[in-house]
């Protein structure tokens, strides 16, 4: 006896609800219609910025995960303090944000809002300004659905304890991640993203003199470059001290050679979860390159608001 054939309403609404509810409404051709020239203005502010500022694309990947860690991918990072409200920018961890992210995307919209007005999100901008950079300076391609909403919510008071600090036991920071839904392996990948950029010496200069991690002739390099450190807060080491402007897995490589720059970063070596995954990346780019991705895809959807939980902003670093 052949069985009833499901209504094909009941069959619809089965299929939908596996599809998470924040990204129902994303998709790769977002703006097809609505900003035919969105990725081209992307490609082209990118393009420009970067090569006028080579630090943009790592100032404009932290800038990301301090936007995306915190309650999602919203560009509430975005959001300049008023005399009302002290908003996530302005909390101690983001003081060290690089103006040229926030500058990066502040000229993506201004052109995005000449070409199709009040159409494109700052978050949106800021996820796929992000990709774009990590391509450019050699790192992997990866998609980016579009369609996010920029919030309307940013206080400063909800930073704290809920981004990684690079003191932090590596326990800590794990946890962190996985209150988010990021497992070990994607946190390491993620961590990754220390193959490019730079870090001021307050970050580490306390750990110098007495943490054997450290290769001791590196240490030392260190010292004498954060030695006027007191005088000029501004002193900064890169990260990745072969191939600092190059995004590759020469990062994880250092770190068994005592060549982390933070002690976070000799955590992910130091601790037994983390660094079998450390010793993969290091030995396989393709494989760091490919879990690397994937995480970006991931973190890029983590907490977005669609609908009319947020709105599109006609200046990023204000709400409507």
């Amino acid at each position: 006896m052949a069985m009833p054939k499901a209504p094909l309403f009941f069959i619809l609404i089965s299929f939908s609800s596996l599809i998470h509810p924040s990204q129902s409404r994303l998709s790769y051709d977002y703006y097809s219609k609505s900003c035919p020239n969105f990725n081209k203005i992307i490609q082209e502010t990118v393009t420009s910025k970067q090569i006028t500022s080579p630090t943009t694309a790592s100032g404009s990947l932290r800038l990301f995960f301090h936007d995306c860690l915190l309650n999602g991918c919203d560009a509430s990072i975005l959001i300049s303090s008023t005399s009302f409200n002290s908003a996530e920018r302005d909390a101690d961890i983001n003081l060290s944000l690089p103006g040229d992210a926030f500058d990066l995307v502040t000229r993506a919209k201004t052109s995005l809002e000449l070409s199709c007005p009040n159409t494109v999100s700052c978050a949106d901008i800021l996820a796929a300004a992000t990709r774009d950079l990590v391509t450019m300076v050699g790192g992997p391609y990866y998609n980016v659905l579009l369609g996010r909403k920029d919030y309307r919510i940013s206080k400063s008071s909800y930073v704290e304890g809920n981004l990684p600090r690079p003191t932090m036991p590596m326990s800590e920071i794990i946890g962190m991640f996985a209150a988010k839904g990021f497992s070990v392996q994607e946190m390491v990948a993620l961590s990754g993203a220390h193959t490019i950029g730079f870090s001021h010496c307050k970050e580490f200069k306390s750990f110098l003199y007495n943490d054997t991690h450290y290769n001791q002739r590196f240490a030392q390099a260190l010292q004498n470059a954060c030695a006027d450190y007191p005088k000029n807060p501004t002193l900064s080491v890169f990260n990745d001290i072969m191939t600092p402007n190059k995004f590759d897995n020469v990062y994880f490589d250092n770190l068994g050679k005592g060549l982390g720059l933070l002690e976070s970063d000799h955590g992910l070596y130091g601790n037994p979860k983390t660094r079998p995954f450390v010793e993969i990346y290091a030995k396989d780019q393709n494989k760091f390159f490919q879990d690397f991705a994937r995480a970006m895809e991931k973190l890029s959807v983590y907490g977005i608001k669609t609908g009319r939980r947020g709105e599109i902003r006609r200046r990023c670093d204000a709400i409507n």
